[in-house]
């Protein structure tokens, strides 16, 4: 038996979260079988936690899009017993079963090797979160981005890919502008390494300009939306903005060519759900020696399954600041 978070949809199509005790029958088919030690929180997780279940297609369901652990069996030579790895994507927690259990069974595919430096504990205080910033700062870099090169914008930087880009970007040497719209949070960020900090208002009014001042030789963009659209008209030439999220909205709100014609700004859509292995095993091996321990500790807080429903109501509220760590065995 193993403790989970589980998911179901009465009749009049509410959904109810309850941790329950399940029969590792239960699981669904899979190469490997996890011992599940640590995950975490997005806002995936927030939505197949709400009311209607959100991305859920099947009930009843284990959410939790990330998890790290320790391999209990496996069917694929890639891996044995004892190995430690780490899960994000490929819509786990979504459509098949996810990281709020004790045990997981998914796919060798889908799993990538914890790499040394890395705790189960320190994977989930990255989780899918923390790739899709590593993923980010390393496509900027692909485009020409090099320390010295000017500010480079965090939007979003309050929030769990902001967070660790800001973190990321400081200590490979840039100098970070972090946005924030919360009240409070500066010293945070300035503890992430940012060297400057932008209020969100200054950054959210659309404007029929079509371009503006060069300010930003780079920038990570969990937000998207009107912010986006104001961004990209204040990128210096030839830099670039990697597009991670869209809690702004899905629109780029007052945008225009004009960035991407007279200026050569590159705009670079970055996807956590399904990038290959190889592209995931470099964003792991990234985070472990670019990644800034020490100072994920400011920003890690730990939770329980019993904790779940009501975080998952908060971060769709935008009221999680920086990382949950959920302990399974807690």
């Amino acid at each position: 038996m193993f403790k989970a978070l589980v998911v179901e949809k009465d009749e009049e199509g509410k959904t109810h979260a309850a941790v329950q005790n399940l029969d590792e029958d239960r699981l669904p088919e899979g190469d490997v079988t996890v011992a599940v030690e640590y995950s975490t929180l997005n806002y995936k997780d927030g939505l197949c936690l709400g009311s209607g279940g959100g991305l859920v297609r099947q009930w009843p369901h284990v959410p939790g899009i990330d998890f790290a652990g320790v391999v209990q069996q496996s069917a694929d030579p890639r891996y044995k017993p004892g190995d430690r790895v780490v899960l994000t994507g490929w819509r786990v927690g979504e459509v098949h079963w996810g990281g709020y259990a004790q045990r997981a069974r998914v796919k060798a595919d889908w799993l990538v090797p914890l790499p040394d430096g890395l705790s189960t504990h320190s994977a989930m205080a990255v989780g899918t979160a923390g790739m899709a910033a590593m993923l980010a700062v390393i496509a900027l870099e692909d485009h020409g981005l090099k320390p010295g090169d000017g500010p480079v914008l965090v939007t979003g930087a309050s929030g769990g890919v902001g967070s660790v880009a800001t973190a990321v970007l400081a200590k490979l040497g840039h100098e970070v502008a972090a946005v924030t719209g919360r009240p409070g949070s500066e010293d945070y960020l300035r503890a992430l390494g940012a060297s400057q900090v932008v209020q969100r208002e200054d950054l959210s009014e659309v404007t029929r300009k079509p371009l503006e001042s060069e300010l930003w030789a780079g920038c990570v963009d969990p937000v998207a939306g009107a912010m986006l659209g104001r961004v990209l008209k204040q990128m210096k030439y030839g830099s670039s903005v990697a597009a991670v999220g869209l809690a702004g909205g899905a629109a780029i709100e007052g945008a225009l060519i004009t960035p991407f014609i007279l200026r050569g700004v590159n705009l670079l859509g970055i996807d956590s759900v399904m990038q290959p292995y190889e592209a995931r095993l470099r964003a792991w091996k990234r985070i472990a020696t670019d990644l800034p321990m020490d100072r994920l500790k400011g920003m890690i807080r730990s939770a329980t399954l019993e904790d779940l429903p009501g975080l998952g109501k908060d971060i769709l509220k935008g009221q999680v600041q920086g990382r949950v760590v959920v302990d399974l065995n807690a």
